[in-house]
């Protein structure tokens, strides 16, 4: 298969564009220098005989860039007073000062979109990326997705090196990788290792404090390549130099690499930066089943005749299987084809999808196979998508919220921010005076940047809340109530 690829890549700089490697490219950038940039590519040795991966860390280690992070708390104002007072007098918490985080990312086009984690950039007042060659920029957040961890930043700038994306499905076990990052705050790190597992299902992004995180995609990469805090985010390349995966977590009782480190497929991450830059949000078709790995004890209990596949605990009402016509207590063994023997296959195949698109579902009912076509929905049971600037408002405590575009944020001079377009007559936000118009920055010093982000910090609080933003004659604002 590796020599097929070399072969491929050989073949010329026509056939690497024509497969849509530059896809991501906004208008404005330079296509002579993206044409001599993936022609570097073509040159690089498949090091199977061998690994000699010198050539390799030269090219993708310049695409890696290193991500600090800020997340403020009170400072006094010019005038020496803390704007904090009154709300720590009523007893708010009040988080006691700025706070540096540190990560990794990886560069995905010329003109400076960067893919990095969510838990690298969530809840950061300011993203300062620094790229290979010392150069220092202020990132905008363009979207995150806490589902898949994945985040998608931007710096101004042109003409930047940037990782060619592999194929994360024709990764094999056993495979040679680097990881490229910054851990410890060390730059430029290089370390090389084989892929040990697919498919690895780990249960970090679920929370069952947030119900949001039951739609949690976990399908891991597993790899041996030496991983530390501070790789977050960074990049995880075949020998060719290819990009397959965003390292996400270690496998570690101290914090600290102990012999596994677990990457996002790149491929997840394909669809996760489309839909964020075309969306805003994530766009996922699901399909609406409550699932479980098929093990011995479930086979013997169930009358399976084979231990395979995904069990269906139970199909959701009015869900996408559900109008197909899957059932409980059916087997998945294969979508579109392809084999899913885990839950975490099976989430990762129907992650990569849409809501509308179209798959078809093998299944095993009663030992006999059947297949069936399944239209997939979103969590609003709803076939289509949802951009942002017209997505629905959502009413919390009696208001309705709208998402405010990129020139907006850019006129305001913030990073995130959601518009509170109309009071309720009744609600809690008018009588303690905050203004329609007024948009809302911070809920309890956390950064929202959607109106479901609003709705998931309001919707069933209870106790204090801080709300800080811009008002509308472009003054900072802060309003703090409690809520029963």
């Amino acid at each position: 298969m590796k020599k097929v690829l070399t072969l491929l890549l050989v073949a010329g700089l026509g056939g690497l564009a024509a497969v849509g490697i530059t896809r991501f490219l906004d208008k404005g950038s330079d296509p002579e220098f993206t044409q001599n940039y993936l022609a570097k590519y073509a040159s690089l040795s498949n090091g199977i005989d061998r690994p000699d991966f010198v050539q390799v860390a030269e090219l993708v280690t310049p695409t890696v860039v290193h991500i600090i992070t800020t997340t403020e708390g009170p400072s006094n104002s010019e005038n020496g007073q803390d704007p904090y007072g009154f709300f720590r007098d009523f007893g708010f918490r009040i988080d006691p000062g700025p706070r540096a985080g540190s990560g990794s990312g990886v560069i995905i086009s010329s003109d400076g979109y960067i893919v990095t984690n969510n838990h690298v950039v969530d809840g950061a007042t300011k993203i300062k990326v620094i790229l290979n060659d010392k150069r220092e920029y202020t990132a905008e957040l363009l979207g995150k997705d806490r589902n898949t961890d994945l985040a998608l930043i931007k710096i101004d700038e042109k003409n930047l090196p940037f990782a060619v994306e592999g194929n994360s499905d024709e990764v094999k076990v056993g495979q040679w990788v680097l990881a490229v990052g910054n851990p410890f705050n060390l730059t430029s790190t290089v370390t090389a290792g084989i892929v040990s597992a697919k498919g690895r299902g780990l249960n970090l992004l679920r929370d069952p404090r947030n119900p949001e995180t039951q739609y949690a995609i976990e399908a891991f990469i597993q790899t041996d390549a030496a991983v530390n805090p501070g790789n977050s985010g960074g990049a995880l390349v075949s020998a060719d130099g290819k990009l397959i995966g965003i390292n996400a977590a270690i496998a570690s009782e101290t914090g600290q690499f102990a012999g596994y480190s677990f990457a996002i497929p790149v491929n997840l991450m394909k669809k996760v930066v489309g839909d964020l830059k075309k969306y805003g949000e994530v766009q996922r078709g699901l399909l609406g089943v409550q699932i479980q790995d098929v093990t011995n004890d479930l086979a013997d209990k169930e009358g399976l005749s084979e231990v395979r596949g995904v069990f269906i605990a139970k199909v959701n009402e009015n869900s996408a299987a559900d109008a197909a016509g899957i059932k409980d207590k059916d087997v998945i063994v294969a979508i579109d084809g392809e084999k899913v023997n885990s839950s975490s296959e099976l989430q990762e195949k129907v992650g990569k999808k849409s809501p509308g698109d179209l798959v078809k579902v093998s299944v095993i009912r009663s030992n006999k196979p059947m297949e069936f076509n399944v239209t997939l929905r979103n969590k609003e049971g709803k076939t289509s998508v949802v951009k942002t600037e017209k997505i629905e408002s959502n009413k919390v405590l009696g208001c309705e919220f709208e998402n405010i575009t990129r020139e907006e944020r850019l006129k305001l001079k913030i990073s995130n921010g959601v518009r509170l377009k109309k009071l309720g007559e009744n609600s809690i936000l008018k009588k303690r005076g905050v203004p329609q118009g007024f948009v809302i920055t911070h809920i309890d010093k956390t950064p929202v940047a959607s109106s479901a982000e609003v709705k998931s910090a309001l919707e069933g609080k209870k106790g204090g809340v801080l709300v800080e933003g811009i008002n509308p004659d472009g003054s900072k604002g802060y309003y703090g109530f409690g809520i029963e």
